[in-house]
């Protein structure tokens, strides 16, 4: 009873709501410190205004293809528009779910301000209103991240776009060069594309999306080349300038060749850093390094009554696994149940036409593991939905074990990926294996009805030649048996 709350969570984003709530149902006297405004990152800078964004770039594209057929529109997107359309549907998320007043009604005590530690139970909350002092008996810092950019000789003398300063755009550029190849820059690289902007990737990486499966993204980025995107990957920016007409002015080195160019616009997408500078840990005693708060598995600090979830901690950079990761931290700390993070089973998906997504432990992971594996394929040009949708461009990708079908990874580069993935992600995490999924219905057409065809391949790939010709045999049956040994035979 001598602290003013049971619990302060610090920061109003995915896994600072989520904290919040979940101690206000547990009848914990809770506040919620917030630097801006609740919704976080992922509201006002990431998820809600990219996928709007990739919306309305797909409605473009849709409608550019349809003209292909024989139907005539004779319009063109307005930018500023498709750019106040993201906005308004920004605001009605906020609305909808991330207004202050939807948690105080829950019991929360919202404050907005700066939080810093004065002593591992007290911080110091600088608003509006001056500053003030609250102590709690349990803390969960949830500050998020922030766009790193990178040391570029002239960058910071010349005009660029962030994750969090692009959406405020209304005039469409002619050309953008994007750096950096990673999920940010290749999705508004095809927003902008679709959109009538000319859109260059600078990357000092060989290949786009280096976290994914190289086979797939090779496939997406073969896509997004089809529709003009250009790569210039293994490059790197030596100098970054703006003339007098606000011209952006890129030179480096591509291959060991000299590399200059131009465009309208920059946008840096070169990853995100935990936001953690101004919160006076040491103070606090609790541990950090340059990547973020060091958290056990259980989201618990070195200070047994301060935990952290969520980009802060530098180990995922997800939505979805701040939620995750705030559920573990409250419950460890209110509830006293020992709940760790799910470190096997963490999804993620690029959202780009077609998605790219995956589940689990990747090829590179199980070589490095020494763990056998099978791969199982199934292409979206056998999946009877994709065929009417004209989306055939994709292929779901399994890694298992061969004798009990065990599934150890996914990845699907396809329509409705993200979706999809959810079904190995149950899967895996509740020890469902190929066969399990091979034999359960699916509705026909769907696309879910793919992740099952996908699973039939175990079936395939474990075809006994011997006990095949054995029952034709007994049964005296008078067909062929097919090539057993064709490692891509696919049914």
């Amino acid at each position: 009873m001598r602290y003013d709350y049971d619990l302060v969570v610090i920061g109003g984003g995915a896994a600072g709501l989520t904290a919040s709530g979940i101690g206000a149902n547990f009848g914990a006297k809770t506040m919620m410190i917030e630097a801006e405004k609740l919704g976080g990152d992922c509201t006002w800078y990431g998820c809600i205004p990219s996928k709007t964004l990739l919306h309305a770039s797909k409605m473009a594209h849709t409608i550019s293809e349809a003209e292909k057929f024989g139907h005539e529109t004779g319009k063109h997107m307005n930018f500023s528009s498709v750019m106040e359309n993201l906005r308004e549907k920004r605001q009605e998320v906020y609305e909808e779910a991330d207004d202050p007043d939807i948690y105080r009604e829950m019991g929360i005590d919202i404050e907005f301000g700066k939080a810093c530690f004065l002593d591992d139970h007290t911080i110091s909350i600088e608003g509006g209103n001056g500053v003030k002092k609250v102590s709690s008996r349990y803390f969960i810092i949830a500050t998020g991240s922030k766009a790193v950019v990178p040391p570029i000789p002239g960058l910071k003398d010349t005009s660029y776009y962030t994750n969090e300063t692009l959406f405020e755009i209304s005039e469409q550029p002619q050309s953008l060069a994007i750096i950096g190849a990673g999920p940010i820059g290749i999705e508004m690289a095809q927003a902008f594309q679709r959109l009538g902007t000319q859109v260059t990737v600078f990357d000092q990486l060989p290949r786009l999306l280096s976290n994914d499966d190289e086979e797939l993204a090779d496939m997406l980025q073969k896509r997004l080349q089809d529709e003009g995107v250009t790569f210039k990957l293994s490059s790197s920016i030596e100098q970054v300038s703006e003339n007098e007409e606000g011209e952006i002015m890129i030179s480096g080195k591509r291959e060991g060749a000299k590399l200059t160019w131009k465009s309208d616009a920059l946008l840096v997408a070169t990853g995100r850093a935990a936001n953690h500078n101004a919160l006076n840990l040491d103070t606090a005693g609790v541990n950090y390094t340059k990547k973020g708060i060091t958290v056990s598995d259980r989201c618990r600090t070195n200070v047994k009554h301060i935990y952290a979830a969520g980009d802060v901690t530098g180990r995922y950079q997800f939505t979805h696994m701040s939620e995750h990761m705030a559920k573990v931290a409250a419950t460890n700390a209110l509830l006293k149940v020992p709940i760790k993070i799910d470190k096997k089973h963490v999804p993620w998906s690029t959202y780009t036409d077609p998605e790219l997504a995956h589940v689990g432990a990747t090829k590179k992971q199980l070589k490095e593991e020494g763990t056998s594996y099978e791969v199982y394929r199934f292409p979206y040009e056998k999946v009877d939905r994709a065929l009417t949708d004209d989306a055939t461009d994709g292929l779901i990708k399994i890694f298992a074990k061969k004798w009990n079908g065990k599934i150890l990874g996914a990845t699907i580069y396809g329509h409705q990926a993200g979706d999809l993935i959810s079904e190995y992600a149950l899967a895996m995490r509740h020890g469902v294996t190929l066969r399990n999924i091979a034999d359960t219905i699916h509705p026909y057409p769907s696309y879910g009805l793919g992740v099952r065809r996908a699973a039939d391949q175990w079936y395939v790939k474990n075809q006994s030649e011997w006990l095949t010709k054995l029952i034709k045999w007994v049964f005296r049956y008078r067909g062929e048996i097919p090539d057993l040994s064709d490692k891509d035979r696919i049914v």
